[in-house]
């Protein structure tokens, strides 16, 4: 899956794959965290919003179940 680099302290990049509707997400330490099923509208509104690592922790961290995967 690809990832686009965001501007964010706790996130270092961030992609989606429309068809499984999931999130990858690259946090700043180098982890990276599958989470599904993500309806597209969440990841649009992450790629919008402002502060992107304060929209994760709101509308993703919680509500959908994360797979380590690097």
């Amino acid at each position: 899956m690809l990832r686009e680099v965001v501007s964010s302290s706790s996130l270092r990049s961030i992609g989606y794959d429309a068809r499984t509707r999931t999130l990858e997400v690259e946090f700043a330490s180098g982890s990276v965290y599958r989470y599904g099923p993500v309806p597209g509208e969440v990841w649009s509104a992450l790629r919008r919003a402002d502060s992107k690592g304060k929209y994760f922790q709101e509308f993703v961290r919680d509500r959908f179940d994360p797979e380590r995967v690097g």
